[in-house]
């Protein structure tokens, strides 16, 4: 693994504790020697994370859809700033760049790109492992989400696994770095 993309909200949450996660993982994904791929932002927890990983010394790549160059604040001070046309263009390149994708707490964005992700390697799109850092219980009803999906039989539970969950940065990219994926779904034609 050399690089990691982190998908992250565009506003910093309730309380302290995400921003404190975002700057943990920053440091933990620096002190690997790792590139950190994200949105590009420099609000929000996108912001806390870029610059705290900056501040480690970090390689820091951003990818922005130049529509929203407008709407949202663009760090600045990135190592690499990438502009593309559309979000799609945006995912597919963070998925280019990335051997692996971790999700913070967020929003709709957050969870689309990390679903989006989860969906290549389901269809053998890519064979890059997914994770969530599970700040303050954040992704829990996710999780009970999804192992109801499988129960309801919706999902299969090796495409219901491909979701590492963690509560610790360095035990989350310890089992992205280690952890065997599911086989693709094997489609038949009809």
């Amino acid at each position: 693994m050399h690089s990691v993309c982190v998908f992250c909200g565009s506003n910093v949450g309730e309380g302290e504790a995400y921003a404190e996660a975002a700057r943990a993982l920053a440091r933990a994904v620096v002190k690997r020697g790792l590139r950190l791929v994200y949105g590009g932002g420099s609000v929000g927890l996108m912001g806390v994370l870029a610059e705290a990983a900056l501040a480690a010394g970090g390689h820091v790549i951003g990818v922005t859809p130049r529509r929203l160059l407008e709407r949202e604040v663009v760090h600045s001070g990135l190592t690499e700033l990438h502009v593309v046309e559309t979000m799609h263009e945006r995912k597919a390149l963070m998925a280019e760049l990335s051997d692996a994708f971790i999700a913070l707490p967020g929003g709709l964005g957050t969870l689309d790109e990390l679903f989006e992700m989860l969906t290549w390697t389901q269809l053998g799109l890519h064979s890059k492992p997914c994770g969530a850092l599970d700040v303050e219980g954040y992704f829990g009803r996710l999780g009970a989400f999804l192992d109801h999906a499988v129960q309801e039989r919706f999902l299969k539970q090796e495409h219901r696994s491909m979701l590492i969950v963690e509560v610790e940065p360095d035990r989350l990219l310890d089992r992205l770095a280690n952890e065997p994926l599911a086989e693709p779904s094997k489609w038949i034609d009809r």
